[in-house]
Parts: structure tokens; C-alpha cells; sequence
């Protein structure tokens, strides 16, 4: 895709999301306000670039839980419940299975649970398990300006580490909260261009965030830190050719796993170059055309990237949620049926269709990068939650008779968190829905009650509805907990 594409993305998703919590300014600011850097050209920043690396390190060990406003400790709790409820739901997949069997027979001591299942592993493994399994239904958390899936490395990671070494709640969402901030201000400074030439960018970037949050609770000094961030940027893990397939669900899975290796070599004083981030030959410069460094710099600990998180409604590719919106919308409305309809237009930015573009997705995996597959599936059963994109629904007749009547249009001026559906019916009438944003993103973001709906729905047949509402009850109050690591015992299931 274009990065002329990507950058408009970017632009247009964040409209209006910037209502994010404030404090009293950081010490970890740079001098100049963000004014006075914003006109100097990026290229002069660049040839004699901040000590990013360093300047995140500070920032992480000297923030604590007190420093956090109260919106940005509400919104990481929101990230926490979304988290949880996606791993539990997805842990019993194929994907989950397929490598739990292939790592049981290496697995070190049982320091861990794996989320919704009887097994332990050791928490780098475990790390990874329950990060594939967050991330393998599609349906995690979303920061609309990068397209990374935040929670997936971060939470994986201290989850697994609180269970070896006993932590509070409130010290488990500092470092979730720090984690997460560190991955999407390095995020922000190479997108859109790293993400356009097919790296995973919740892959490369999860790493920093997971290295970040668990070196956060292994108390690791300034120094360690910085080498913690190093080890993290020698470790890049996931393509976007993976889509589609369970090596997708593998990257924040890696990248939590490799973060926790990062700070455990860190915590032992295994050294890295103090600019891995930043330097020439360092990451920024070796994986991306671009490199702001304004944005990890700049407002660092006065305004939160976390805060502009979103949770998915539905179980696919985010830039169909508007279709899926739409098309629910009008069956409700009007009370449709499939065989009302002659045929459904959609007008979408170009966008929609490089990403989600497949016509005549085979399985359930590919029915979530289909925009075709979602707006049938969502007119006949009213819902897009995982069932509704296993390998039955993509394969059902009707599914498909009612697939082929969707017409998607391209339209570049039409923005990619928007549609302009028109459904045709067989006796003439037409019905219209224009969407704007969609539910579940910044804009119209989900409640508390839907996040406890999707919950419910993704536990269902795993833990029982009693164990589901004691397991929401520990994510809503994780602050008052004494030790963190009861969330992943209230997941075993009976």
C-alpha cells in the first residue's frame, strides 16, 4: 500500500481522539515545546538524533503508579479486561494446540498457567502461548494511528512474570500502562512507512513494550534498562505475508517472549549499545524510510498514546468494522432477511480493499481479510464475533450466495474508517447507511458493559459463567489485588 494511504490513515483515524489525560510536565520532556520542534525538518533532527534510547529507560524507571492520571489507569484496565477475555477465548484453537504440542516436550520449570487451559510452562513460553492465543481470533486491542495490537506482547509477558515473582495489581498496571506507551511512541516514529514494506508492526514494536514492562518489574537501574531496549531491538519478529495464516498470531507472541528475554539478559548486566534505537546502524534507521523521534520524545509523561486504545467489536480486520456497523444496522432496522436482498454497494477507501479484498475466502482465517465474507455474515446472523468467521460460516451456501451480491466500490473519497452502504432490495426499495465511525473506535468507543459482552461471549465453553464473572471482577479491580497473578489462576478451567 501507499504510504500516501498509510499517513491518511493515520491522519483520519485519530480525528478528534486526542482527549488524552494530562499532568504536570515531565521532566523526561525535551526542552524545546513541541511547536518549536515541529518546525525544524525532520531530516536536521536525524543527523543528530535524540538519545531516544536512553530517554525511554529513564522514563520507565522512574514512573510510578502514582504518576499516572486516573484516565490513563482506567483505560489500562479496560486494555487488561479486553486482553484477557481474548486469550481465554482463543485459547483452545488450533492454532494454541498445535503449539503447545510442539512445545511441551521443551518447556522448562511450570512457573505459569496458560490462560484457559490445565497446562504450565515456563514463563517465556507461556509468554508466548498466551500471546498467540490473544491475538489468533483477530479480535484484540487496536491503536488506530499505528494499527498496532497492544496488549498482546506486554500483557502476555508481565502476566506469566507475575505468576514466577509474586507483584501487586497496582505495580502490574504501571508497568502495563509503561510497557504499551513504549511500543506505540516507537511505533509512531516509523509508521506508517515500516508497516507499508511488510514488517508486523505489533511484532516489531511489542517487543520494546514487553521488554519495557517487565524490566519495569524486575526493578532493572537506568543502564539495564537501556540495555533491555537494545536486546529488544536486535530481536524484530513478524511480516505482513503472514496474515492470513497462524504465523500472524505467532509475532506478538514472539515479541512477548523475546521482550522477557531481553530484560532477563539486562537484569545480569548483559550489555548492548546505549543508542540501539536511534543510532545509525540502529533500529529506527535499519527498518524504516522513516524516523521522528519527536515521537517518542515529545510530551513523554504528559500525554498518554494508551489512552487513544480501541477494542474490536467485531472479530476481523478493523478497516471492515464500518461495513459490519452498517450492514447490522440496516438488518435490524428493517428487520432483513438474505433473501430480501438483489444486491448490497459499498462505497470504501482504497485501503479496505488491498487489506480485506478476498472475494472467496476458503477458511475462517481468511474470511476475516474479507469485506465480502464480513457483510454477508453480519446481514445473516446479525453479529461478527468469532463464530461467525469459522471455516462452516465461510463455506455455508447461503454465506456464499449472499457474498457474491456484495459489491465493494472504491472511492478515495470516501475516509477508511467510513462506508456508504446502499442495499437493493428485490422489490425495488433501497435502503442507505452512511457510517463515520464505527462502533469501537475512538470516537464511539465500546462501554463497560459491551467489553463484559464480548467477554462472556469469547468464555462461553471455557470457563463456566461463574468463573467468567469472577475472572471480569479480578481484571475490573486488578488495583486492589495483592497479587497480580490471580487473574491467570481464576482462568483454570473446572
Amino acid at each position: 500500500m501507499s504510504a500516501i494511504d498509510r499517513r491518511h490513515f493515520l491522519k483520519t483515524s485519530a480525528a478528534g481522539a486526542l482527549a488524552s489525560a494530562t499532568v504536570s510536565p515531565s521532566v523526561f520532556a525535551q526542552p524545546s515545546d513541541a511547536a518549536a520542534s515541529a518546525s525544524v525538518p525532520t531530516s536536521a533532527l536525524n543527523a543528530r538524533p535524540p538519545k531516544v534510547t536512553r530517554i525511554l529507560a529513564e522514563f520507565i524507571c522512574k514512573t510510578g503508579y502514582q504518576d499516572l492520571p486516573a484516565p490513563v489507569r482506567k483505560e489500562g484496565v479496560r486494555t487488561l479486561m479486553n486482553w484477557v477475555g481474548v486469550a481465554v477465548g482463543g485459547s483452545h484453537d488450533e492454532t494454541v494446540n498445535r503449539a503447545v504440542a510442539a512445545l511441551t516436550p521443551f518447556s522448562g520449570p511450570p512457573q505459569a498457567n496458560l490462560l484457559g487451559r490445565a497446562e504450565r510452562f515456563d514463563i517465556v513460553n507461556a509468554a508466548f502461548i498466551n500471546g498467540v492465543s490473544s491475538h489468533i481470533f483477530d479480535y484484540d486491542d487496536t491503536h488506530l494511528k499505528t494499527i498496532i495490537h497492544p496488549a498482546g506482547p506486554v500483557a502476555s509477558a508481565i502476566l506469566a512474570f507475575s505468576q514466577y515473582h509474586p507483584l501487586s495489581g497496582k505495580d502490574f498496571l504501571n508497568a502495563l500502562v509503561l510497557g504499551i506507551e513504549t511500543e506505540l511512541r516507537i511505533g509512531n516514529a516509523v509508521y506508517p512507512n515500516h508497516y507499508d514494506v511488510g514488517w508486523h508492526i505489533t511484532g516489531t514494536c511489542g517487543v520494546f513494550g514487553s521488554a519495557a514492562a517487565t524490566g519495569k518489574l524486575m526493578g532493572l537501574n537506568v543502564q539495564q534498562m537501556v540495555w533491555a531496549l537494545g536486546l529488544a531491538a536486535s530481536q524484530p519478529v513478524g511480516l505482513r505475508e503472514s496474515f492470513g495464516s497462524m504465523n500472524k498470531s505467532f509475532n506478538p507472541g514472539r515479541a512477548a517472549a523475546n521482550g522477557i528475554f531481553a530484560a532477563l539478559l539486562a537484569a545480569k548486566n548483559y550489555t548492548s549499545s546505549d543508542g540501539m534505537i536511534e543510532a545509525k546502524r540502529g533500529w529506527a534507521n535499519t527498518i524504516s524510510t522513516k524516523q521522528d523521534y519527536r515521537e517518542i520524545t515529545d510530551g513523554l509523561g504528559s500525554h498518554y498514546e494508551s489512552t487513544l486504545n480501541t477494542y474490536k467489536p467485531f472479530a476481523c480486520g478493523i478497516v471492515i468494522h464500518p461495513a459490519i456497523d452498517a450492514a447490522i444496522q440496516l438488518r435490524n432496522q428493517n428487520k432483513l432477511t438474505a433473501d430480501q436482498i438483489e444486491r448490497i454497494d459499498l462505497r470504501v477507501h482504497p485501503l479496505v480493499i488491498e487489506l480485506t479484498g478476498k472475494k472467496t475466502p476458503q477458511i475462517g482465517l481468511e474470511g476475516k481479510f474479507s469485506i465480502y465474507h464480513a457483510v454477508a455474515i453480519a446481514i445473516i446472523d446479525g453479529a461478527a464475533g468469532e463464530t461467525q468467521f469459522s471455516d462452516a460460516k465461510v463455506r455455508d451456501p447461503s454465506t456464499v450466495a449472499l457474498r457474491d451480491k456484495v459489491n465493494a466500490i472504491i472511492d478515495p473519497a470516501i475516509k477508511p474508517e467510513q462506508v456508504d452502504m446502499t442495499i437493493v432490495l428485490k422489490n425495488g426499495r433501497k435502503l442507505h447507511k452512511y457510517i463515520q465511525h464505527a462502533i469501537g473506535s475512538t470516537e464511539v468507543p465500546m462501554t463497560d458493559q459491551q467489553l463484559e459482552k464480548k467477554f462472556s461471549d469469547l468464555a462461553d465453553g471455557i470457563l463456566s459463567p461463574e468463573q467468567a464473572r469472577v475472572l471480569m471482577d479480578r481484571c475490573w479491580q486488578v488495583e486492589q489485588l495483592q497479587n497480580a497473578g490471580d487473574i491467570a489462576l481464576a482462568t483454570l478451567p473446572r
